[in-house]
Parts: structure tokens; sequence; C-alpha cells
């Protein structure tokens, strides 16, 4: 009976190449903003009943911009990120074809959309306390699509208005959380707070080792997912 095989301590021979990105939260975050006024001023009446291909059509590009995002932030393996990116891409080309397309129920089921994209963005809030960034957009963004979808459901004008007026604060935490974001890779150094904590604080303001730490265990390092 042979002995049973043991690999070797490999440690000492094993090389990890990293590829450095720029962080592609920014323009995630500029392309929720955009996307959220446009959509806004439509629900507030800023924009007539008429505009509503004209707004499906002017959201589009939010759906593409986002879907980098999501592509780059898997690749930086931040899945948080990556995943809501991912899904806000996919919220915005639904809505962009409904709004330009209008098919039949097609209102109601994007209520069903949004009460769903809520329900998520919940779930997502619960875990991403400690990236206050992503959290503070989630915290709007719940409550602006929960309405969203009342108002799709049920027709009243008034939950419109309050989505939109969500929709438009959504907009501004977005696009204060881009411009901070932007100044502190500029910069290289925390020029407006965000409110990080704990392993984000760790990783803007920790040395190398701190980024290293644990990094065999993180996807596309270990083994299986």
């Amino acid at each position: 009976m042979e002995p049973p095989h043991h690999e070797p301590d490999l440690r000492r021979m094993t090389r990890i190449n990293l590829r450095p990105i720029a962080s592609p939260m920014p323009l995630g975050f500029y392309a929720v903003a955009i996307a959220s006024v446009v959509v806004g001023c439509l629900q507030l009446g800023v924009l007539g009943p008429g505009a509503r291909q004209a707004v499906g059509l002017v959201i589009l590009p939010a759906f593409v911009l986002q879907l980098l995002v999501a592509i780059l932030a898997f690749g930086a393996r931040d899945v948080l990120a990556a995943s809501l990116m991912a899904c806000f891409s996919g919220l915005w080309l639904a809505t962009s074809l409904v709004l330009t397309l209008d098919p039949a129920e097609g209102t109601r089921v994007l209520g069903v959309l949004n009460a769903v994209f809520a329900l998520f963005a919940l779930m997502m809030a619960s875990v991403a306390a400690r990236k206050r960034a992503l959290w503070l957009v989630l915290c709007v963004a719940v409550p602006r699509f929960a309405v969203a979808a009342g108002h799709n459901l049920t027709g009243r004008a008034w939950l419109g208005t309050v989505s939109g007026t969500l929709g438009l604060l959504l907009a501004a935490v977005a696009l204060y959380t881009a411009f901070a974001l932007m100044l502190e890779d500029m910069r290289g150094a925390r020029v407006l707070p965000i409110g990080r904590t704990g392993p984000a604080s760790a990783a803007v303001e920790g040395d190398l080792a701190v980024q290293l730490r644990d990094l065999e265990r993180q996807a596309g390092v270990r083994r299986t997912l």
C-alpha cells in the first residue's frame, strides 16, 4: 500500500500578479445620477407625457455605462459594487425599453421590477454599511424604487411626485459620491468625507501588507468560487 501523497508547501514558489485598473465607481455613480434626473423630471411633470419615448432613449446609455462598470468591478474583485452596478444596468435597460416601445401592461410590469429591485437594494444595504459610498446610494435607492413601484402599479399621481423627488435626491447623493471618489483617486488621499469604516477604510489608508492580506482566498485566486 502506497503512502498518501501530500502536496509540498508551494507558498514560497507562488506568485500572484495583479492588474491595476482605475476605479470605475465614479462613472457608475454619475450614470445613476444622470438617469435618475431624467426619469425624475418625467415623473414630476417637468417633461410632458409625450416625452416618454425620448426619456427612454436618453437613459439607454446608462445601461451600457453601468454594464461596463460592473465588468470592471468584477475584475477588481469587488462583488458588492459589481452586483449593484450590473443590476442597475439591467434596470435602466428595462425602463428604457418600456418607455420607448410602450408595450401592453408595460408600466405595471415595470412596477413589479422596481419592487424587486427595491428589495434587492435593501438586501445590499444590509451588508454594505462599511462601504458608505454604496450604502448611502442604496439608502436612497430603496425608498425611491419602492415608491416608483407603487406609482407604476396603482397609477396614483402623488406617488409619481414622491418618486420623482426621491429620484432627484438619489441623483444628488450619487453625484456627491462620484465627485468625492474621483477627487480621492486623483489626489491619492481622502478629500471629501464618505464615511468609510473597517476594511473599506483600510483598503484606502492601509499599507501594502494590509492590501495583500488574505489574498489567497480572493475570487480568481482560490481554486473554486
